[in-house]
């Protein structure tokens, strides 16, 4: 891995890491592995990609000393991607790890879908996404209604509906 990358790709211990840095290589960007607070040097933007349980993310990003150096990063608007707990994460907590804070960037909560038997927990499917404000820089490139690709069980539910850049229905 380049030690010069302009990208941080946060390791907390878990998560899809190797997919992420795989995706970025095939971009034609390399990324530098964040696993201490000195690791930040030198970093432009920061990827925290997410697979596992929220409760585990926090206490790994705390122990690792990243806790407060993220936080710090996202509160002070720097460039950073949040993929899945990774976005998670901003939030004030998550029904998965009751008592767990979040980083507390985003107020709201992030809740478990109810199962029902027309519903399946996790939602694992392709899904419309309808974009808030089409002329947003994160949607550039991507037409209004595009489909993604979900592998939930959790969703974010803002405390302010404007934070939203899109919405799908499950």
């Amino acid at each position: 891995m380049s030690t010069t990358a302009s990208i941080g790709l946060i390791d907390y211990g878990a998560g899809n890491l190797l997919s992420v840095d795989n995706a970025l290589r095939s971009l034609g960007t390399a990324a530098r592995i964040v696993r201490a607070p000195g690791d930040l040097a030198g970093v432009g933007k920061l990827v925290l990609p997410g697979v596992g349980a929220f409760g585990d993310c926090a206490g790994n990003l705390r122990r690792q000393g990243l806790w407060e150096p993220v936080r710090d990063w996202v509160t002070a608007a720097r460039p950073y991607l949040g993929i899945c707990l990774g976005y998670q994460i901003l939030f004030s907590g998550s029904e998965e790890s009751a008592g767990t804070p979040g980083f507390g960037c985003l107020p709201g909560k992030v809740r478990r879908f109810v199962s029902r038997d027309d519903l399946k927990v996790p939602h694992m499917w392709w899904n419309e996404v309808a974009q808030v404000d089409p002329a947003a820089s994160i949607w550039r490139g991507i037409p209004d209604r595009a489909h993604f690709y979900f592998v939930h069980s959790f969703y974010p539910v803002p405390t302010d509906p404007a934070l939203a850049a899109g919405w799908t229905a499950y």
